[in-house]
């Protein structure tokens, strides 16, 4: 630092005042704090700041300052008293240290520049797997769960404490649930190794908690399944999570929901799929078929002559609810796959024999014929 001048270092004039010196020392020390500025060279200034402000907030150092210079503590000049400068460090940053790290403290506990609120900590949130039915999914239904849980003590009420007493502030932090300590040019701060950060502790634990506040029970809850949940879907409970410690709010329990596999229809997004089996002489000569939907509805398909297996029959609305009611329902798609018939007797055989003699066969069978016509090309191609 040799050659800057400690009061153009702190920004003030020189017959500035020990109020303008700590404001202007607290404002730099803030803003070039290595915690807060990632500048390269917001430690060196750091460490400027607190060197000039080290020397100008003492009186003595202050005057022999304003006299000899820096001359007056390097060891140059003949003078002594003063050492390095920084042998009484913690006890000249003390005041400006808690302005600096106490808004950091609060930010931290959520609540200002006090300490902890009587030691409460929030319960801890808490995950429940539930399957329903894809009828469930698409009516919406109520269903009751048993959750193994931590509640609030009966007996101490949650707080820890057994009857007519109460916690006492940590003698270690003060109540505040942090301790500091000096290195250096920097305070550390960490949690409070006696309270764990609680600021408080429990002289007379209640017994039926040893002073937790908590106990295990099971409990049953309502739970609502609105129509158009989806696998994944959250539903979250607030304030049904674990009880929270000495008398903190609980935490929430999240619900996520998975749908069960159904014997009839599958499912993507909004619409559902059917795969439903006709036989080869509606898929030949046409018909109707019924299909069921999960309203309870039944519905006729018209099956046209000459029905291919794949071919797909919508049934507008069928499908499931959306979940928020932003959008309609979804579709019921009805997927025909044509049975070959099995098992015949011998004058099935026959008659099945005799039908393929009488007719011709790129008539009949047109997708057949055309896929042994592009193989015969695919040979001569080879060939050639």
């Amino acid at each position: 630092m040799a050659g800057k001048d400690y009061y153009e270092v702190l920004g003030v004039e020189r017959g500035a005042s020990a109020d303008d010196l700590k404001k202007a020392y607290r404002n730099l020390a803030k803003e070039l704090h290595p915690d807060r500025n990632p500048a390269k060279d917001a430690e060196q200034r750091f460490k400027e700041v607190n060197e000039a402000y080290d020397i100008l907030s003492d009186d003595q150092k202050r005057a022999a300052y304003d006299q000899y210079g820096k001359a007056a503590f390097d060891g140059t000049g003949g003078f002594s008293g003063f050492g390095g400068g920084f042998s009484n460090f913690g006890a000249s940053f003390a005041d400006v240290f808690d302005d600096l790290f106490g808004e950091l403290r609060g930010r931290q506990r959520g609540g200002g520049q006090g300490g902890p609120q009587q030691g409460r900590t929030r319960g801890g949130d808490m995950r429940y797997n539930l399957e329903v039915t894809l009828e469930d999914a698409f009516h919406g239904s109520t269903t009751q769960i048993r959750i193994p849980t931590a509640v609030a003590c009966d007996t101490c009420g949650g707080s820890g404490s057994a009857e007519n007493s109460k916690p006492v502030n940590c003698t270690t932090c003060g109540g505040v649930g942090r301790v500091r300590a000096q290195q250096g040019f920097f305070t550390i701060e960490r949690t409070c190794p006696a309270c764990q950060g609680a600021g408080q502790v429990i002289k007379n634990p209640c017994r039926t908690c040893s002073g937790s506040g908590q106990v295990r029970r099971e409990k049953t809850l309502s739970v609502n399944i609105p129509p158009g949940v989806e696998d994944g879907t959250r539903i979250r409970l607030s304030g049904e999570g674990e009880a929270g410690l000495r008398g903190g709010p609980p935490g929430d329990l999240y619900i996520f929901l998975s749908v069960a596999a159904h014997r009839l229809f599958q499912r993507e997004g909004r619409n559902l799929y059917c795969r439903v089996p006709i036989s080869m002489i509606t898929a030949t000569l046409g018909g109707t078929i019924e299909v069921p939907g999960l309203d309870g509805s039944r519905a006729k398909v018209t099956v046209p002559p000459g029905t291919q297996s794949g071919r797909q029959f919508r049934l507008k609305g069928k499908g499931m609810p959306a979940l928020r009611g932003t959008d309609g329902p979804g579709d019921l798609h009805v997927q025909a796959s044509v049975e070959t018939p099995m098992n015949l007797n011998k004058r099935q055989e026959e008659l099945l024999r005799e039908f393929e003699k009488a007719g011709d066969a790129k008539t009949t069978n047109p997708e057949s014929e055309s896929f042994l016509d592009k193989i015969k090309e695919f040979w001569d191609d080879l060939k050639s």
